[in-house]
């Protein structure tokens, strides 16, 4: 199946949260360009603002501590970068229970990895980490107790004069975080030494000024999303760091791309675990800033081939300056997208195996949403 489709044309039927034996009940906690942190009810087609918790200036990237759901980590993008620990009720309500230094400028990603929290710093091209603990007081220093700080530039002139690290990812099944710099087009890999201290073990160079921003690790394949470029490049992924990498091919994230530069960013990519329901893996990327009346895209990708990823639909989803999104519910049946300009927070559902997407909720008056977590 090619060519765009429109979520928007398809109506608000019928879902597998609609039907009478099987209504499911959601919270999602969404992160924001704005001072809160915002607690989502879904269930049905009903997408519903439950409560919210004031922070600081711009919590807009949110992660769980692995061992306590209703414990979760902001990191506030602000030139003092502040990382913020929420924690909710069983009604999820949440209150700000400890805070302290991220260790550099603008927080933008943030992930926990057993009892320590990792920092990307993207304005600080830096990667800081944080002691952290379930039990109170949650965060257990002032300011990281490590923190590595990347060289490096690349060709644009607005975007890369110096470092720029856009997310930390753990992968766990390398034991390592993945680190991409959309400053000095790199993807670093991370890994512990032998005193518990994490150390850049490795790197994968890209094209110069595509702009690393997010990647996916999928059956020993990296995929990185090339923000500056709306392009995705494959590579072999091996266990070592230091074992040479195969680059396997790039492939735009739209179809029919406009010539280059312009302004429509790629922001995310997902590759949701194949399980009962979803047997087949498939890659999930946002796309921003389209002209396009029906808003920007979610453009899906095949990888059963070994070489390119292969784009077989782009759906469209109303929304404006699509930013963040998160799979979630059972099996990873719904894709949960917001739109940081307009059109607010919306749920899909795979379907067709997951080669499509279909509207089934929205919340057009939630503000500025830039992340999201399935409780």
């Amino acid at each position: 199946m090619q060519g765009t489709i429109s979520a928007l044309e398809l109506p608000l039927g019928k879902t597998f949260a609609d039907r009478a034996d099987n209504r499911m009940s959601f919270t999602i906690i969404g992160s924001s360009y704005t001072n809160d942190v915002y607690t989502y009810s879904f269930e049905g087609d009903s997408l519903g603002l439950k409560s919210s918790v004031e922070v600081g200036f711009h919590p807009s990237w949110i992660a769980f501590h692995p061992e306590d759901r209703s414990l979760i980590f902001a990191g506030l993008e602000q030139d003092e970068g502040k990382i913020i620990a929420i924690k909710y009720d069983a009604e999820f309500k949440g209150t700000v229970v400890a805070e302290s230094s991220s260790g550099g400028k603008d927080p933008c990603s943030v992930v926990v990895v057993k009892d320590e929290l990792l920092i990307a710093n993207y304005s600080s091209g830096s990667i800081s980490a944080l002691p952290v603990s379930q039990n109170a007081p949650y965060i257990l220093a002032d300011t990281p107790t490590s923190t590595i700080t990347l060289s490096g530039s690349g060709p644009n002139q607005e975007r890369q004069l110096s470092p720029h690290t856009h997310q930390v990812i753990y992968i766990d099944e390398y034991n390592e975080i993945l680190v991409p710099d959309l400053g000095g087009d790199r993807v670093y890999r991370l890994k512990k030494d032998a005193k518990g201290t994490w150390n850049i073990a490795g790197h994968i160079d890209h094209e110069a000024g595509s702009g690393p921003r997010h990647v996916a690790v999928h059956d020993g394949y990296l995929y990185t999303l090339l923000e500056l470029k709306s392009s995705i490049a494959k590579h072999s992924f091996p266990r070592s760091p230091t074992s040479d990498v195969k680059f396997i091919a790039k492939t735009p994230t739209m179809y029919n791309p406009p010539p280059l530069p312009n302004d429509m960013l790629a922001a995310e990519i997902l590759i949701p675990k194949p399980n009962a329901t979803f047997t087949t893996p498939y890659v999930y990327v946002s796309n921003r800033n389209h002209p396009s009346p029906e808003g920007d895209s979610v453009a899906i990708f095949s990888i059963e081939k070994p070489d390119a990823p292969e784009l077989i639909a782009e759906v469209r989803t109303g929304l404006r300056h699509l930013r963040g999104m998160e799979f979630g519910g059972p099996d990873d049946r719904y894709l949960c997208a917001g739109g940081l300009y307009a059109g607010g927070v919306r749920i899909f559902e795979r379907t067709e195996g997951g080669r499509n997407l279909k509207l089934v909720a929205q919340n057009s008056s939630i503000k500025s949403p830039t992340g999201f977590l399935w409780v």
